[in-house]
């Protein structure tokens, strides 16, 4: 559930990235208790100081809150639609910079998605 990679950039940006995937994908859900700072640092081999500043992180983007003497939660209210969508675009705009460096167009790209879809490939 909780993946880190020292390659993938600073570690608290990876823990943000989690949840807000974990969210995107329906792990977690509006209203979620998340793992304790301590918790999830100790489970992640990580300083707590780094899971504080990424739960910091998703408060000030309106994904988490904090309730004194409970722990922090996921917002009742958070976007779940607009994150899904962001990480999406996210993902296209990596594959679309990747087509272009590689000197293709809308078309070759358009070819490399629909061969990836199950019912592309279960149509040839």
């Amino acid at each position: 559930m909780w993946n880190l990679d020292v390659e993938a950039g600073p570690i608290y940006a990876q823990i943000v990235r989690g949840v807000e995937r974990m969210l995107a994908n329906g792990v977690l859900k509006p209203g979620d208790k998340l793992p304790s700072a301590r918790e999830l640092a100790a489970a992640l081999k990580v300083n707590p100081n780094t899971v504080i500043h990424a739960y910091s992180q998703l408060e000030m983007a309106q994904v988490s809150e904090t309730r004194r003497g409970l722990g922090t939660f996921v917002r009742e209210d958070v976007n779940v639609e607009g994150i899904r969508l962001r990480i999406l675009q996210e993902a296209a705009q990596r594959f679309w910079s990747e087509v272009q460096s590689l000197g293709l167009g809308l078309e070759e790209a358009q070819k490399a998605l629909l061969s990836l879809s199950p019912n592309t490939r279960e149509a040839q």
